[in-house]
């Protein structure tokens, strides 16, 4: 069986930056959920997608980790669509469909950058033990901020906004893979630390706690959820736009443009970025 595959950056403007994707556009109907697994721990990228259906203006793909399924994603989410829509597989804009469900997208091929509509954000429970928290990525509690909460908030996948003081502090935090794993099985969301740079600017990190990765350099599932904790509170010129960097800590700088608009009680969430299609190659198998 050969099976082809492109290599995608996503949420940057140049190659060889931003977050790493491998998308098999169009995979056999027989294909299994463990051999579409072990492709994506062969790849070792964050994420790997698989294209079941596209035509018209819909697809329908699956998302891995190297070490398991994902219901959504953002920036393969964005990076698929761009695959798809550059081989005229589907149209812009077009419908992406998950296990999380149905997501719209738009690809302008020209300016090679996309724009994903996220799902409504679900603020879950704020979580109590800051220490815990700030220990899980070698912080101090007092590195954090006290006027504001650290809480889950999910488009699709949660992930828990932790806000730190200054990007300084942000730049001294690291992963401590045991306590991320128990705030995680706590909470069920993946930390998302932060600092707030200025109105529109925001420059944050995600801690992984067992998806094999790590650092993750770019995290549209979790910028999509940090503008609407953002707009609740009036900070960094949301609701309106901004944009996120991340990745420069493991040398992959990316840029998630965020854009929320509405109220409290019905955020539009819209999480964009460069991509750019930067190889191919298939599997025998």
């Amino acid at each position: 069986m050969r099976i082809a595959f492109r290599l995608v950056d996503v949420f940057t403007e140049e190659p060889l930056a931003g977050n790493q994707l491998c998308v098999f556009p169009e995979v056999p109907a027989d294909l299994d959920a463990a051999t579409m697994q072990a492709l994506a721990r062969e790849i070792g990228f964050s994420e790997t997608t698989f294209v079941q259906e596209a035509a018209a203006d819909r697809y329908r793909m699956r998302i891995f980790t190297p070490d398991e399924e994902l219901p959504f994603a953002g920036h393969p989410t964005l990076g698929t669509a761009f695959v798809l829509v550059r081989e005229g597989r589907v149209t812009t804009p077009s419908i992406q469909t998950t296990e999380a469900g149905e997501v719209p997208v738009e690809i302008d091929l020209d300016s090679g950058f996309g724009w994903m509509q996220q799902l409504p954000p679900v603020f879950g429970p704020i979580v109590e033990d800051r220490g815990l928290v700030a220990s899980a990525i070698g912080l101090e509690t007092q590195d954090l901020v006290d006027e504001l909460p650290v809480r889950s908030v999910s488009t699709g996948l949660a992930h828990l906004m932790v806000p730190v003081r200054d990007e300084a502090r942000l730049r001294r935090a690291s992963r401590d893979g045991r306590q991320c794993l128990e705030v995680y099985q706590r909470t069920g969301a993946a930390l998302y630390p932060f600092a707030l740079r200025g109105d529109g600017d925001v420059v944050a990190r995600m801690f992984d706690p067992l998806l094999g990765i790590g650092e993750d350099p770019a995290t549209g599932s979790a910028a999509g959820p940090l503008g609407a904790y953002l707009a609740s509170f009036g900070l960094a010129g949301l609701p309106g736009r901004a944009v996120v960097a991340q990745g420069e800590a493991v040398q992959r700088p990316s840029f998630l443009h965020v854009d929320v608009q509405g109220s409290h009680d019905a955020w539009r969430v819209r999480v964009g970025g460069g991509v750019r299609v930067v190889g191919d190659g298939a599997f025998e198998i």
